[in-house]
């Protein structure tokens, strides 16, 4: 398949571009030519295409999306990085829905259209809850980050008028050493400070980056897939769960917990997405057939930090 992405340099995305690139033919979407050459050096991806682009604004690179197979949308601003400031929140929104909408108005102008747009959403979706369960069905919240998710979301399913198919996976957190939040908690735990973020009580509905990826393999593949599908492991866990398992794996102490208001401090409103959680279970993605290879918190961190 030809296939293009754009955030192939983040943390799912060059995992992605790994797992595709010998069996496809891919375009990677990137703001910086020089970062997108430093992930994806051409003594090792001699046959991988770099498009340079602006997300927000209509161009010629628009016109490489003709003729490809499957778009893969992963870009979007940071959003557990730095402080929710207005302008900031402006960005949040602004990268993921307008971003979204010139990738679907590139398919309505292509010649060739894509079959197929892969569009990344969040479990952000369903607002922040200790008591409620979500899957695919579940009503959206009402918060910022689930009104940023309604309208991302909106944008892509626009491109069903072209005659794409359009599948929308709801990441959860995402476990990989290489960064996000794992990345952050191993760095208190080597200094023997480690512990659960905040109360420890919050849900975490995480998934293994390699399971994601397969995921989104998945969707490539199956046309039978439409909608929405919940990109996180069936055994979502609490915060403190989560850090003792991650202290038993890495035989660090997980009793000291990190204050809420140091990450407030911190991140402002961005600290919601660690202090504030959901529980979500991936109901519609088990039940259209895809099986997880780590479906357990304490498998996926052996995995990820015994190598």
């Amino acid at each position: 398949m030809k296939v293009a992405i754009t955030g192939a340099t983040g943390l799912v995305g060059q995992r992605l571009v790994d797992r595709l690139y010998k069996s496809h033919e891919l375009l990677i979407f990137t703001r910086s030519e020089a970062k997108a050459q430093k992930v994806f050096p051409a003594s090792r991806y001699d046959q991988l295409e770099i498009v340079v682009y602006q997300p927000k604004v209509s161009g010629a690179w628009q016109q490489k999306i003709s003729g490809c197979d499957a778009v893969i949308n992963l870009a979007g601003a940071p959003i557990a990085e730095q402080r929710w400031t207005d302008s900031y929140k402006q960005e949040i929104l602004a990268s993921r829905e307008m971003g979204t909408a010139k990738i679907v108005e590139a398919i309505a102008k292509a010649e060739t259209k894509p079959k197929v747009l892969i569009n990344t959403s969040a479990v952000g979706y369903y607002g922040a809850s200790d008591t409620a369960v979500f899957d695919e069905t579940s009503t959206p919240g009402e918060d910022f980050l689930a009104e940023v998710c309604k309208k991302w979301e909106t944008a892509a399913e626009k491109a069903k008028d072209c005659g794409t198919r359009v599948v929308i996976l709801r990441f959860g957190i995402i476990l990989a050493k290489e960064g996000g939040a794992l990345a952050k908690m191993l760095m208190a735990f080597n200094t023997f400070v480690g512990g659960p973020l905040g109360t420890g009580k919050q849900w975490v509905s995480w998934i293994h980056r390699d399971d994601l990826v397969s995921l989104i393999e998945m969707a490539l593949t199956r046309n039978d897939w439409q909608g929405a599908f919940n990109g996180t492991a069936p055994n979502p866990v609490t915060m403190q769960e989560l850090s003792a398992n991650l202290g038993e794996v890495i035989s660090r102490p997980s009793w000291l917990p990190v204050p809420g208001f140091v990450l407030e401090l911190l991140l402002s409103d961005g600290a919601k997405v660690v202090l504030e959680g959901q529980k979500v279970l991936p109901k519609r993605t088990e039940e259209s057939g895809f099986s997880f290879k780590f479906p357990t918190v304490k498998a996926a961190l052996i995995d990820l930090l015994k190598h």
